[in-house]
């Protein structure tokens, strides 16, 4: 599918890479943007060229609407995706993100395409569900269950007009997320790497490992010390394994 002539408000390109470096997508969480991923992107750039993903409703898009639907928004994301370019693909996506580049993952294989791995950070399984319902929480209660998790930096939640940004942005991320069914058809054919902290309130590593279901390809399950966000406490050891499994071809013992 070609990209539309939008693809510049979707994907962000932070640094450059060799030309036939892998091309690595990063979907953020609920409430997070592509931001999020600039110091992955200088960790491993230029070995892998990383794109991340900017959803509607935040930062220079935040006049825009949420999308409501994860399926929706997944396609959104594939049409703007150049993935016939010769390139490796993989995908990373955190939270709400892993669902996201799952769905992306589907699209690409099922349009025809080979996605080199997929890594799912901070997320359950597909099909395993809690009922949650942060949707539905009071502003207050939603704030206190995000500065719980370390997601947002309460200083800018002090500015009235930020606050109610960003609670608009979670709170369509959280319908979003927390309206997802997952659709049957076919397992991935890719290699899937979990990841998540092993203090995660959001995702245990037991509802982590439930993504091995979801491929017939090799799956690997890291745990991390930490909580939903333990990636800021280990980026230098997720980027020597997103390089590894993308640039050196080999899995970790």
């Amino acid at each position: 599918m070609a990209a539309t002539s939008d693809t510049d408000l979707w994907i962000r390109r932070f640094r450059p890479a060799d030309g036939g470096a892998p091309r690595l997508i990063c979907l953020p969480h609920a409430g997070g943007a592509a931001s999020y991923f600039f110091p992955l992107a200088t960790a491993i750039s230029p070995a892998v060229e990383v794109l991340a993903i900017q959803y509607p409703g935040r930062q220079d898009r935040r006049a825009e609407s949420c999308v409501g639907d994860l399926h929706e928004l997944a396609a959104e994301i594939f049409a703007r995706l150049e993935w016939r370019t010769g390139r490796p693909l993989a995908l990373f996506g955190h939270s709400m993100g892993a669902t996201l580049a799952y769905e992306v993952a589907r699209l690409v294989e099922a349009d025809g395409g080979t996605v080199e791995h997929l890594f799912v950070s901070g997320r359950r399984g597909p099909e395993c569900r809690r009922g949650d319902r942060m949707r539905l929480l009071s502003d207050d209660d939603l704030i206190a269950e995000m500065a719980a998790l370390n997601g947002t930096d309460a200083r800018l939640l002090a500015d009235e007009d930020v606050r109610a940004m960003v609670l608009r942005t979670l709170r369509g991320d959280y319908r979003a997320i927390e309206t997802y069914v997952h659709r049957g058809g076919p397992k991935l054919a890719c290699p899937v790497t979990a990841l998540v902290g092993d203090d995660d309130p959001v995702t245990t590593v037991t509802e982590a490992e439930a993504w091995g279901s979801f491929t017939v390809g090799p799956f690997d399950l890291r745990v991390f010390p930490g909580g939903h966000f333990y990636l800021a406490a280990h980026q230098a050891e997720l980027s020597r394994l997103i390089t590894h499994r993308l640039v050196a071809g080999v899995r970790e013992q």
